[in-house]
């Protein structure tokens, strides 16, 4: 393995996170602290408890999870697009660099800042709810594997992107409504039966439920199931970036 290559790589598009604090991390957290200001203030007041769980503190997971699709995705695909735009893609390719450590350093370095980001929202949420997780080696499994699998599906998006306009589309057409829909603010439980069953369609369901598990041990599924599903979603996207890779769809052309 080409170990500066990748090192090289990999700081370059961190020093880009340092270089834009404030749109990489200072804004998110804004954001998430006014969901909890305005969703425990609203929210909160009428549903005191879920699952013997304060309702500011059930949607913390949530919470973070919300971020850390929306900051993965961003962070992978702007990170490969930026390269084909500017046409220094070419030069990557013709380096003495492989794939595999091509999309080591470029889903490595985002993944990386989503799992910093995840963990400053979760301190800046203890400073609003009291927090307590149960199983700290399952919640930094579960932050490790969503954010290098939704790292991924943004390299992926990248590729496929031809503008900056379609860098957007998956995270605020699909993404972000799939995760407030997902059970991010509310337990499933609590939706009508025939809602709960198509609930479980959406993916970001286990995502979720998996996550929250490792905070109280609540979960709306399986938490088997929920480590299941990632795993698939991680091997998915490995298939088809490795397809993408040994075919050149949208590289070579």
């Amino acid at each position: 393995m080409n170990v500066h290559a990748v090192r090289a790589i990999f700081a370059f598009e961190m020093s880009r996170t340092w270089r834009t604090l404030m749109q990489s991390v200072v804004s998110p957290v804004i954001s998430t602290s006014l969901y909890f200001i305005v969703f425990g203030a609203a929210i909160g007041s009428r549903i005191p408890e879920v699952g013997g769980v304060s309702y500011g503190a059930f949607i913390v997971p949530g919470l973070i999870m919300l971020s850390l699709l929306t900051q993965s995705i961003s962070n992978a695909s702007f990170g490969i697009y930026f390269p084909k735009f500017s046409g220094t893609i070419y030069e990557l390719l013709s380096a003495p660099v492989s794939y595999f450590e091509v999309v080591l350093a470029y889903v490595g370095a985002a993944a990386t800042k989503s799992i910093i980001l995840g963990l400053i929202i979760l301190a800046t949420a203890a400073l609003f709810v009291p927090l307590h997780v149960e199983h700290p080696g399952w919640m930094l499994l579960f932050l490790v594997l969503t954010s290098v699998t939704f790292s991924l599906v943004g390299f992926i998006i990248g590729i496929w992107a031809d503008g900056f306009e379609k860098l957007q589309i998956v995270p605020l057409l699909i993404v972000t409504p799939l995760t407030f829909l997902g059970g991010s603010f509310y337990s499933i439980d609590m939706l009508p039966p025939f809602w709960q069953t198509v609930a479980l369609f959406n993916p970001v369901v286990y995502l979720v439920s998996g996550f929250r598990w490792s905070f109280y041990g609540l979960a709306d599924v399986s938490l088997w199931l929920s480590l299941g599903m990632t795993l698939a979603f991680l091997v998915a996207s490995l298939v088809i970036v490795a397809w993408i890779f040994r075919t050149g769809w949208r590289l070579k052309n």
